[in-house]
């Protein structure tokens, strides 16, 4: 005697009608928001009220269909899903304007020619001078915080565990993290421009460099790749020393041939993010580097510009011809920033560390 299975089943919105309520909402909204001005029109309300009326639909819906209690969770997955679109919104809108705009100038030109002999009626002129300015500052700021950065977490986990002096530099690593950069180029302007460089200049006075800009970035870019490589080498497994130490292995050799191989990926991934930042600012480099229009080479002497000082100067100038220049300058420093930090997704993603 056989005896059927008893298969319950609940009814269940279609597929495709989530994205029916999504297309009828959308209509509404223009028909009556944006095109039919309703409260004021404009794009934002407009996608408010379409979320609005796709939350609502999709709601009533759910209800008849699936019951109050589906209905609930459909409309909050729907809610979160919404929320996570419009924080989007933003940065949507940052690429969209920035690439737009920025597309118009980027030729070979406006990358192998610098400003130098430019004048306000003229078209021309690039950003070889900053992109050269960029690289030393930023590449000096690397050669300063890596190793430092590296030594300073290595204390922090394998040296310092329940010192005091491990808390305190941990301490003031967090409180670096939060400094604005506009403060960072004041201490350096402060400390190297004026009281270190008329020591060392001929003519005793104060001068400005790609390498005070290169200092300036380098306490920004510190406690990140610090915290970073802290929390990167804290996670190899202490197994791993264990096993080290009892092959008689010394400590300092356990770390530069276990523990640092290891966390390798992870330090290179807050490294690029660190370059990252650094690459971006402005202040601090404006502060003690000024801006240039010529390619100066010497990070040690003279004035030097970068991407940030260049789309600052340009979107200044009273010339009809310097914004394009700072929308394509934007572009190329928004591709850079991208680039840098999806490179250090993926190498996060690959970090077997952080799995």
């Amino acid at each position: 005697m056989s005896t059927d299975a008893l298969v319950l089943k609940s009814r269940k919105l279609p597929s495709w009608a989530p994205w029916a309520v999504a297309v009828g909402a959308l209509a509404l909204a223009y028909l009556g928001v944006y095109a039919g001005e309703l409260l004021g029109g404009g794009i934002a309300l407009t996608g408010i009220a379409a979320v609005v009326l796709y939350l609502v639909g999709v709601g009533i819906a759910a209800t008849v269909v699936e019951g109050r209690r589906s209905a609930s969770n459909r409309v909050a997955s729907s809610l979160i899903y919404a929320a996570f679109a419009l924080a989007l919104l933003p940065l949507a809108s940052v690429i969209f304007t920035v690439v737009d705009r920025g597309r118009e100038r980027l030729d070979a030109d406006f990358f192998t020619h610098s400003m130098q002999g430019i004048i306000a009626f003229d078209a021309n002129g690039g950003i070889y001078h900053a992109m050269i300015g960029t690289l030393e500052q930023v590449g000096i700021a690397v050669l300063i915080t890596v190793p430092l950065g590296i030594a300073a977490a290595i204390y922090i986990v394998e040296y310092g565990r329940g010192k005091r002096l491990a808390t305190a530099v941990r301490f003031f690593v967090d409180v670096m993290t939060g400094i604005p950069s506009i403060v960072a180029g004041l201490f350096i302007l402060a400390f190297w421009v004026l009281v270190v460089t008329p020591m060392f200049s001929s003519d005793g006075k104060a001068h400005y460099s790609g390498f005070a800009a290169a200092l300036a970035l380098s306490v920004l870019m510190l406690p990140t790749i610090t915290r970073s490589c802290e929390e990167m080498i804290r996670l190899v497994p202490d197994s791993l020393r264990e096993g080290a130490y009892a092959l008689g292995i010394p400590r300092w050799k356990t770390i530069t041939k276990i523990v640092l191989p290891t966390a390798l990926p992870g330090i290179v991934t807050g490294i690029m993010l660190a370059i990252a930042r650094a690459a971006g600012e402005t202040a601090p480099v404006l502060l003690v580097a000024g801006g240039y229009a010529s390619i100066n080479t010497n990070p040690f002497e003279g004035n030097q510009a970068s991407l940030a000082t260049y789309i600052y100067d340009q979107i200044s100038t009273a010339s009809q011809y310097g914004p394009p220049r700072a929308w394509s300058a934007a572009l190329t420093l928004v591709v850079l920033v991208l680039t840098l930090t999806v490179a250090a997704k993926l190498l996060a993603s690959r970090n077997k560390l952080t799995k």
